[in-house]
């Protein structure tokens, strides 16, 4: 049976069909749906790790005891994953394991561009690349067997136009996969030095043998056109693009391994062209691999190093007029994206603009607190990084920053990442103030479950831990919990816990908004004839509230009452909620 499925869905359904028994991950756009739709099939496990560092490492521990495994994540938790990921590559595996990783070129949801591809090349393991669903389902199922044929943890690399574009993929059954035994074996698994020693050489000999496979592997083809005199190189979306623009008029070789590339198929692929040019996002990868083999190529000059490439920009490139799917002379105004209407942490980001606080941001979708007219966010890095650079702020900055600064961290990160840093808060001794905004979910990704909420990524009921208590174990004596839609209490909490001279936690604590079992308010109301247009209201950001007629005014059908522009209006126009 075919049927129309997003990529990541159709990776998950290729992990069910080859048997993988355990997945973790932690949840990034673009890679989320892959551990959202696996954990729709019930004979199998699946989970919503901390982070991705524990997320590979429970895969590997999967793997070692037999099972077949995957941990997912976006680009940037690869980062988190790379400790483990490079001396798995020394290690190898018992039953196989795949580290899905969803790069974003376009930024579309994350902090950098960087590109994934690096990771396979610097750690020595085989990277796949799927162009469409059916690949996406293909390439689990291949990558697992090649993960034990050659022992080895596989990448599997996507995107955000394959992981979230459809096509048909054909639906299989489950395959009937025995556990592996688990054999004691520290030569292989205790990674102290004299054993490590020995594993490099095998890594070395594996990679060599995977080169082998790459020359011969179905995944890398070519589309030969006698009559062009133009070659392609290319893999992943860019394919796509690529057929989209010159159909069957130019020679392409595909491939889906991009970690290690073939050497001589690709030598006596350029012997058939006169011009040979690599369409690749992001870094030179397979262009320079082309160099370094001795082949003569185009590419980066071509497309350039930033952004995601296109149909439009593939055929430009080559001089020609792109297919449009649609043409029209409109200019769309851009819209930047903003906090929902009735966002719990828009209180708490008023309160820190309004005193003037420097505040370091974090990864989430409060992030948006940066955006105007907010403007409340002075730094973002990483995940976890508002905490640890609050302490480096505050101990280069002394008496100068503390009391006037602070770290704003989501509940779901702090379990990620933050709580590290505030350790080293309390251990180091700063005197620093970190505000959990705590709306009971992770947000950014799509409401998925989190330590803190209670729920495991199936719904039912799980240890929920508990912030305040964690925070106070971790030797943080002053704990507080505000609700950000009470301005006044955000106020008076924030300027106490600055003045004080130790380290403190406020958690802004209000479940998001959008969750189902939230029950918003009927929406407010203005009078007209009492607003004076000062536009206080409007200095809350709130999508809800605009001006019209020089008065500000307030839609009803974005508006949950959350009543916090209420507290605002000195001129008591923002009337009761309405029944």
């Amino acid at each position: 049976m075919k049927k129309l499925l997003i990529g990541n869905e159709a990776a998950a359904r290729g992990l069910w069909e080859a048997g993988c028994g355990v997945v973790s991950s932690y949840p990034g756009t673009p890679s989320t749906e892959i551990t959202e739709y696996f954990s729709k099939y019930d004979d199998a496990y699946s989970e919503w790790a901390p982070n991705e560092k524990v997320a590979a490492e429970t895969a590997f521990g999967a793997s070692l005891a037999g099972q077949r495994s995957c941990c997912c994540m976006k680009h940037v938790g690869l980062n988190v994953a790379a400790d483990p990921l490079f001396t798995l590559s020394y290690t190898g595996v018992n039953a196989g394991m795949i580290i899905a990783v969803a790069d974003d070129p376009g930024m579309h949801s994350s902090q950098n561009e960087q590109d994934s591809r690096h990771y396979a090349i610097a750690a020595k393991v085989p990277m796949l690349e799927p162009s469409d669903s059916a690949e996406c389902k293909a390439f689990m199922k291949l990558g697992l067997e090649l993960s034990e044929k050659y022992d080895t943890p596989v990448i599997y690399r996507t995107c955000t136009r394959i992981a979230h574009s459809q096509s048909l993929v054909e639906l299989e059954e489950k395959q009937n996969i025995e556990p592996k035994p688990y054999v004691k074996n520290g030569q292989k698994y205790i990674m102290m030095p004299g054993n490590a020693i020995r594993r490099h050489p095998f890594v070395e000999e594996r990679t060599a043998a995977l080169t082998e496979y790459a020359e011969t592997a179905e995944i890398n083809f070519e589309e030969l056109n006698p009559q062009a005199e133009l070659g392609i190189i290319t893999s992943g979306t860019c394919y796509q693009y690529v057929k989209e623009v010159f159909g069957d008029s130019v020679n392409v070789f595909k491939l889906g391994m991009v970690n290690p590339l073939p050497v001589k198929r690709l030598q006596a692929f350029a012997t058939k062209v006169k011009r040979l040019v690599v369409v690749e996002e992001l870094d030179p990868i397979i262009e320079t691999h082309c160099r370094n083999i001795g082949l003569t190529v185009e590419g980066k000059n071509l497309f350039g190093y930033l952004g995601e490439l296109s149909q439009s920009k593939i055929a430009a490139a080559f001089g020609l007029q792109a297919k449009p799917f649609a043409t029209t002379n409109t200019q769309v105004p851009v819209r930047p994206p903003v906090m929902c209407a009735g966002c719990p942490h828009r209180g708490m980001f008023y309160t820190l603009a309004k005193n003037k606080i420097t505040v370091m941001g974090d990864i989430g979708c409060y992030t948006l607190g940066a955006q105007a007219p907010l403007n409340a966010i002075d730094s973002t890095l990483c995940m976890g990084a508002s905490v640890s650079g609050l302490h480096g702020f505050n101990k280069a900055g002394g008496t100068q920053t503390e009391g006037k600064t602070v770290g704003v961290i989501g509940d779901s990160t702090f379990m990620h990442s933050g709580i590290t840093g505030l350790v080293n808060i309390a251990y180091n001794g700063s005197n620093s103030t970190v505000i959990v905004l705590d709306n009971s979910i992770t947000g950014m990704t799509g409401h998925q479950q989190n330590p803190t909420t209670g729920y495991n990524i199936k719904g039912d009921p799980a240890a929920q831990i508990n912030i305040e208590q964690l925070c106070r174990s971790l030797g943080i004596n002053r704990v507080t919990v505000v609700d950000p839609y009470d301005l006044a209490a955000c106020e008076k909490t924030v300027k106490e816990e600055l003045a004080a001279a130790e380290p403190s936690v406020i958690i802004s604590r209000r479940p998001c908004v959008l969750l189902k079992h939230v029950k918003t308010a009927p929406p407010l109301t203005i009078a007209a004839d009492k607003c004076k247009s000062c536009k206080r209201c409007m200095q809350l950001g709130c999508p809800a509230i605009s001006m019209k007629n020089n008065k500000a005014v307030i839609d009803k059908t974005l508006c949950v009452g959350c009543n916090v522009c209420k507290q605002l209006c000195a001129f008591d126009a923002i009337g009761g909620n309405e029944e």
